[in-house]
């Protein structure tokens, strides 16, 4: 499918955003129930990744228009204690139709903490909500 029109000219392959977070509890894998000690969750590395490349995106969306989340391979490597500060980072690399797929890192002050691929998809807001069940 192709992109809605007026997107197709403001996407483009290097689109880059970077979004941080100080871990605080609430972000902890014992907090978000995806495990039972006190460090950066996984749930919450994909919501900064998802949060880095919605940030990419810019102003390149009309506001009738949205992208919705599609697939996440994320790399959790390495751990992330309480206090520390992550960045997570993701470029859009590639344009098939309506899907942007974009490479993501994160990473605190010791190393890489996670890597992998978030791929969105562009929707008509108004459209996408009339067909939301439930």
């Amino acid at each position: 499918m192709p992109l809605p029109p007026g997107s197709s000219k403001v996407f483009r392959v290097g689109l880059t955003a970077t979004v941080s977070l100080d871990v605080a509890e609430g972000d902890t894998a014992a907090a978000l129930g995806s495990g039972d000690v006190a460090v950066l969750g996984t749930p919450r590395v994909v919501g900064l990744c998802e949060q880095a490349s919605l940030a990419a995106l810019g102003s390149a969306l009309s506001p009738e228009q949205t992208t919705v989340g599609m697939r996440v391979q994320i790399d959790h490597l390495a751990p992330t204690r309480v206090g520390g500060l992550v960045t997570a980072e993701a470029t859009l690399d590639k344009i098939e139709g309506r899907r942007l797929t974009f490479t993501v890192t994160v990473n605190d002050r010791c190393s890489l903490v996670a890597a992998g691929r978030v791929t969105r998809v562009v929707v008509e807001r108004a459209e996408f909500l009339s067909k939301a069940a439930g």
